[in-house]
């Protein structure tokens, strides 16, 4: 078969296809990530399509066999699959109930955080199906190793060191699993390029070939995805948008906690969320996160205060600590962690200018504990409460929460789903709920258990706390 050789420059970070070497990436705007790389072009087959030199085809041409032809959609055939329920119940919540037959899955995450561990512990708690294991990156020893400490076991996992696509598609077509895990994607290589194992083409064409495959035997592959150090997963931007749905993993290494979060969802929502336990014995489901995300403490402490946010379907109670203190430099420094510094900023222009607290010349620090990042809007006048706790350094009962979005003019403003976050505080012992007093239609405060107290600005909610 006839193949023409040439080169070609692509940037290790996204992807970005260039005939020429450039210092920095038009693209995503880094600087020395272009890496040549052959390309072989084989002659076009039987059913492929070329460049054709008559204008009047359109500029393509098919070169001998007959291609899908164009069909209604009300005649397309469609047979609703069962999903793949796993003993993961976190799995399944951000997945959107389950597996779905034929999808793949990319999973990402730093380092160390647990990800290889995740998949093996899944691999084996789906005691019903056959799972092939296919591992890159460590032996069958060390995954053996792994496994002994998971207390979930399945005789139908079985475990592939391998790396060549064609090898690993041999073994598939003798024993036909039913669900496939990758471990990981750019330890993969194709026999058909000639690049290095983790470079853009070879990523790009792994996953092409396994999603090939996923699509034609709807098997479901879990594949995962080593990410750069922005965060993004590693290799191609093209790879998100060709896999179904993308996973991230996260936490800090230094704590126990792990979050699951969705990216990417063609068959659920995308803003589910799971969270897990790292211990001896592998990764622990939390059914109840709101538990573990409010630290211990004892009362008296000025500057915590307790919010409800939305985790998709899931409600969350979080704990806001706050520090506010005189500025020692000429600059006064803002910070937070796990809250966006620019709203940050915002709210705290608010206070200053409808409310009379002057914090321009103090030094602001926010912390949501538990590691999670929230970004509900809902989460504003938990936020506000715990700056005006420590600027005045008077305590906020630790029975109190808050759920609220505050607006430029200091009022507070109503958010969604309000029953749902009553209801939550209201399991968890709660005693008193400030919401926004557009939100108290549709509620019968008679069946509450707890005191739900409707506030219009920051400071008419300042004036009942604090004085």
């Amino acid at each position: 078969m006839a193949k023409k050789i040439k080169t070609a420059y692509f940037c290790q970070n996204c992807g970005f296809e260039s005939p020429k070497w450039q210092g920095k990436c038009p693209a995503c705007n880094e600087w020395n990530t272009f890496v040549e790389e052959l390309q072989k072009e084989e002659a076009p087959k039987k059913g492929d399509w070329k460049m054709s030199s008559n204008p009047k085809s359109g500029g393509y041409v098919n070169v001998g066999a007959e291609t899908a032809k164009p069909t209604k959609i009300t005649e397309v055939k469609y047979e609703k699959e069962a999903r793949i329920i796993t003993l993961d119940e976190e799995l399944n919540r951000v997945l959107g109930g389950g597996i779905v037959p034929g999808s793949v899955v990319m999973i990402g995450g730093e380092p160390g955080i647990g990800k290889s561990t995740l998949m093996l512990q899944i691999a084996l708690s789906l005691n019903d199906k056959q799972v092939l294991y296919v591992s890159g990156e460590e032996s069958g020893q060390q995954i053996r190793q792994r496994a002994e400490r998971i207390p979930f076991s399945s005789e139908e996992t079985y475990v592939l060191t391998e790396t060549d696509t064609s090898k690993i598609f041999a073994h598939v077509e003798k024993m036909t699993p039913d669900v496939m895990v990758i471990d990981s994607i750019q330890t993969l290589v194709s026999p058909f390029l000639e690049q290095a194992a983790g470079s853009v083409s070879q990523v790009k064409e792994c996953a092409a070939e396994l999603i090939r495959f996923a699509k034609d035997t709807g098997t479901p592959v879990l594949m995962i995805g080593h990410i750069t150090k922005e965060g993004s997963l590693a290799g191609p931007k093209v790879l998100e948008h060709m896999v179904d749905t993308v996973l991230q993993f996260e936490g800090d290494r230094h704590m126990s906690y792990r979050i699951l979060r969705t990216a990417k969802n063609r068959f659920g929502s995308t803003s589910e969320l799971g969270i897990y336990e790292m211990i001896s014995s592998g990764l622990r489901q939390v059914s109840n996160p709101s538990e573990i995300l409010l630290s211990q403490r004892d009362d008296g402490l000025s500057g915590i205060a307790i919010g409800t946010v939305m985790e998709g379907n899931r409600p969350l109670l979080v704990e806001i600590q706050s520090l506010v203190t005189p500025s020692v430099y000429g600059n006064p420094q803002r910070s937070s962690t796990g809250f966006d510094a620019k709203r940050l900023n915002m709210l705290l222009a608010v206070l200053e200018k409808r409310s009379g607290y002057k914090l321009n010349f103090s030094d602001v620090f926010i912390n949501i504990t538990g590691g999670l990042r929230v970004e509900d809007p809902a989460i504003d006048l938990a936020v506000v409460v715990s700056l005006i706790s420590s600027f005045e350094d008077i305590a906020i009962e630790s029975t109190t929460c808050f759920a609220a979005e505050v607006g430029l003019g200091g009022e507070v403003r109503a958010v969604s789903r309000i029953e749902n976050r009553i209801s939550e505080a209201e399991k968890l012992g709660f005693k008193e709920m400030f919401i926004s007093k557009y939100n108290t239609k549709g509620i019968d405060f008679s069946k509450l258990k707890m005191k739900v107290i409707p506030v219009g600005t920051v400071a008419e909610l300042a004036e009942k706390l604090f004085t």
